[in-house]
Order: structure tokens, then C-alpha cells, then sequence
């Protein structure tokens, strides 16, 4: 074969090769969208708390953050959409129909991809919720774009969203671009993000889409909600005060300490998967990458080393007190304050020295 008719070599792509140019068509997707999730007229707190980390890349970009709402005609939208706007958006983009009182994956899907090809944002974000994340997958496979789930931190790179998250089994985090696809998509767990300060006097207006699908054009049915009377209670996720146990407590009878400082205390009570594996504590009480994440006010862990599973699900705490033998456990790199010593020892008397402290200030009080 000659040298001219040999096919041309194959372009190298971005850093390793690939063409990172965006498609002159996908540069006028403008704009941070945010899913508002709500179900019997509560909005989910972590939409808010994705408001306040979308008027932020937005700020960078130069651009305007609009909520999505989709619902029922009977549903409160305009106050879910009021209260966007109090938590930085400047506008809504409401759908209302009967097909879409209650979540059911295919409305909800029709109904945001045809907003995004009608008004195409460039970035949109859902909360890692059973709802969001339902939604995520089928919205961002029908549009055909780049979707990074269950992220811990996002930036603008350029005009690109770099979203943080971990992979390997939590050892390390990685940050993904979506760098030739529109929308770039991303799914945050509840209190990931700070949430933002409310501000009553934001305004914005709405533009309102029909969603043109009727109830027999659903497959699935919803034909009535039946509360899980059998639920766990725990709220770590939103709970001020948390104390974690970890593998250091040896075993089940000495983790009852961590019970009798949380009693002590009113907190809520956390552990690491490796507890939650040794069934000394419930799955529902794991904190960490395959857990909960939290963002408490005062976060006390002991015999807990602060591997980056478990770092990542609590490093937000406003306050970390971490107690371990081992001075070199990583726990100490990013705790606020450390005591080094046993846990079994140290436990008993911090439950003793707030009980007496707060009995003190009750017959004060009294």
C-alpha cells in the first residue's frame, strides 16, 4: 500500500488523546439546573442544600440557576418554587400534570429531558436520594450524556464541571469532566453542601412546559403509599450532636459506651462499616462512603481511624474529636481536637464528667 492511500492515524485524544472541543451545537447550553425534589408537600432538604452549590458555580460561570419542579396540578408548586428562589435561584421551570402527582420514573423522565432539550442548562444536579438517583441514570442515558454519581465536592475548570468523588473502594477520590456532552450531570448526597442562608427578598419568575403524556402511556401505576411502620427512626444525617464507635471498641459489650455517652449527650448514635459488619450496630447507623453523610455540629469518634471511607461521610462536622490509641491514626490529621488513649477508658469518663456538667446547669436553670 502506498503512502497516500494508507488511512490517516487515529486522532490523539484530550490529555490522553481525546477531543476535548465541545460541539459548536452544545455551546449554547447555558446555565446550573437543580432537580427540587419533594414528596407529600415536604421538599427534601438536600435541594436546598445543592441551591446554595449551584448559585456558587454559577457565580464562576457567569450565569443564572433555575430550579426544576414537576408535580401535580394539586401540589403546592409555586411555594416549592418561592422557596427556591429565597435559596438562590433565579428561576423555575414548573411542569404540572395529573401524571405527575407521586415519582414514578418514566413521566419524571419525559418531563425533564424534554425541558433540557427545550432550554438546555449545562450543568444539573440531583440529590443521591432512591429518588434522585432513580431519576439520574434514566434522564442522563435517554439524553445520552455524562452522569458522576454520589460526588463530595464540585468546581468549574474552564467551563467544565469537575465533580469530585471517591473510587477504589473510597482509597482514593477522583474528579470527573464531562468535557464533550451537555448536560453535564452530577448527584450529591444530603449534607454533602452546606445549607445556604434563606434570603425572603429573591425573586425570580417561571416558565411553565406541559409534559404531554397521559396516565396510559405510564407502565407503572401508583396506587397508594403505605407508610413502613417497622422504619428506623435515625436521623443521623441532620443530627447536631453524633458519637461514632469504630473497630478500636474490640467488641458489642464495650460499643454500650457509646450509647450511654449518647444518651448523655441527646445525640445520635453512628458507627463504621466494620461495626455495622460485626452487627454491633444497625446498617442504618454507618456513616462513611457506603453510609450516611453527616454534618453535626459536634462529631465524637471513638476507636475510629479515619480511613477515607469513612472521612469522606463526616469530615464537615463543625467540630471532630477523635479518640484512638494510636497517635499516628489518620483520624488525627483532620480532627479539630484529638485525645490519644483507649477508648473504653476515655468514653466513661466523658459520659460522667457531661453528665454532671449538665445537671449542674439544669438546677442552675431550675
Amino acid at each position: 500500500m502506498s503512502e497516500a492511500t494508507k488511512p490517516a492515524a487515529p486522532k490523539a485524544a484530550g490529555r490522553a488523546g481525546r477531543n476535548t472541543e465541545l460541539p459548536e451545537h452544545l455551546k449554547a447550553y447555558k446555565h446550573v439546573w437543580v432537580f427540587v425534589e419533594h414528596d407529600r408537600g415536604h421538599v427534601n432538604p438536600v435541594s436546598w442544600e445543592l441551591m446554595g452549590e449551584a448559585r456558587k458555580l454559577a457565580d464562576k460561570l457567569q450565569v443564572q440557576v433555575a430550579g426544576v419542579i414537576l408535580g401535580g396540578p394539586d401540589e403546592p408548586l409555586d411555594a416549592y418554587a418561592k422557596e427556591a428562589y429565597a435559596y438562590g435561584a433565579d428561576r423555575c421551570y414548573v411542569m404540572r400534570d395529573p401524571v405527575l402527582k407521586g415519582y414514578r420514573n418514566e413521566p419524571f423522565t419525559k418531563g425533564l429531558t424534554d425541558l433540557v432539550n427545550t432550554h438546555q442548562p449545562e450543568i444539573m444536579l440531583l440529590g443521591a436520594t432512591a429518588m434522585g438517583r432513580d431519576l439520574a441514570g434514566s434522564v442522563a442515558t435517554t439524553l445520552g450524556t455524562g452522569l458522576t454519581a454520589d460526588c463530595t465536592e464540585l468546581n468549574i475548570d474552564g467551563r467544565a464541571l469537575a465533580a469530585t468523588r471517591p473510587t477504589f473502594g473510597g482509597s482514593l477520590l477522583c474528579t470527573i469532566m464531562t468535557l464533550a456532552y451537555r448536560p453535564q450531570m452530577a448527584t450529591v448526597r444530603p449534607r454533602v453542601m452546606q445549607m445556604p442562608r434563606r434570603d425572603e427578598s429573591r425573586t425570580g419568575d417561571v416558565v411553565e412546559m406541559p409534559l404531554g403524556m397521559v396516565e396510559t402511556d405510564v407502565v407503572t401505576k401508583l396506587l397508594e403509599f403505605i407508610p413502613d411502620a417497622t422504619r428506623s427512626t435515625v436521623n443521623l444525617a441532620y443530627a447536631d450532636i453524633i458519637v461514632t464507635g469504630g473497630k478500636g471498641l474490640k467488641n458489642a459489650d464495650n460499643f454500650k459506651l457509646v450509647w450511654e455517652l449518647a444518651r448523655v449527650l441527646g445525640a445520635e448514635v453512628g458507627a463504621t462499616r466494620a461495626v455495622t459488619q460485626a452487627g454491633w450496630c444497625e446498617a442504618e447507623r454507618q456513616v462513611g462512603q457506603t453510609g450516611k453523610t453527616v454534618r453535626p455540629k459536634l462529631y465524637i469518634a471513638a476507636g475510629v481511624s479515619g480511613a477515607i471511607q469513612h472521612r469522606v461521610g463526616m469530615e464537615s462536622s463543625d467540630v471532630i474529636v477523635a479518640i484512638n490509641t494510636d497517635p499516628n491514626a489518620p483520624i488525627f490529621d483532620f480532627a479539630h481536637h484529638g485525645i490519644v488513649g483507649s477508648a473504653m477508658q476515655v468514653l466513661p469518663v466523658l459520659t460522667q464528667t457531661f453528665r454532671t456538667h449538665l445537671d449542674k446547669r439544669i438546677r442552675k436553670v431550675a
